[in-house]
């Protein structure tokens, strides 16, 4: 098996920039694994698919905005820098932009000052631990000064970070998660009840190290 096995071609005026509303009018495709028979459906069509004895599992991550926009103190460059993964209180490892201009011992400066950090080593994947300098809350900082982590094939800038949201989230204990998978299509919080009229739904029972993957290096995935 080879990476390049699952490459196929989604023409770009395919993939949707925006969110529907309202949330439950999504799209959803279900597959039978006793005939192997595909339905168009849309998400509220969910509860005609869970029957008593069934688990559904929800997401609760609430995504943080972990993607920080800046210039190289020293060069005034743009630079970003993308959240991967918190090691210590203020040291993360992250991915930034333009990798090759930023080493270690460089600074990368956020919101005219609010914010800083420095660059500590490079990971073997290409990344950077960074250290973060600032006076106050690392969290409420983030929340000023940080933009959600949107796939590369969204260009839409999103209006209401909300919507990236799954409807489940909840404020977690810090680290909160920089995750990009957040659930956009569950309906809102009123049909809730009908998920568990007769399924139970369960938590997954603690959130990845790693949130962020780098694609594989090699055509040879690791599994």
């Amino acid at each position: 098996m080879k990476t390049s096995d699952f490459n196929y071609d989604l023409p770009e005026e395919l993939i949707a920039q925006t969110p529907v509303e309202p949330r439950d009018s999504s799209r959803m495709m279900v597959c039978n694994r006793n005939n192997g028979k595909r339905e168009d459906r849309i998400f509220r069509d969910i509860i005609d698919y869970l029957h008593a004895g069934d688990v559904m599992v929800i997401n609760e991550t609430r995504v943080i905005p972990a993607r920080l926009l800046g210039v190289k103190e020293t060069t005034g460059v743009p630079t970003e820098v993308l959240l991967l993964r918190r090691i210590e209180l203020d040291t993360w490892e992250t991915l930034v932009r333009p990798g090759r201009r930023l080493h270690q011992g460089d600074f990368v400066t956020f919101g005219n000052g609010l914010l800083r950090c420095e660059i500590l080593n490079t990971t073997d994947a290409g990344g950077r631990i960074v250290r973060f300098i600032y006076n106050g809350t690392f969290e409420a900082l983030l929340d000023q000064l940080g933009e959600m982590p949107l796939p590369p094939y969204i260009h839409e800038k999103l209006q209401d970070p909300q919507r990236y949201q799954t409807v489940w989230k909840r404020v977690p204990p810090l680290p909160r998660r920089p995750t990009p998978n957040a659930c956009t299509r569950a309906p809102a919080r009123p049909r809730r009840a009908e998920f568990r009229r007769n399924s139970a739904c369960s938590k997954p029972a603690g959130h990845r190290d790693r949130v962020f993957s780098e694609p594989p290096s090699s055509e040879a995935p690791p599994f």
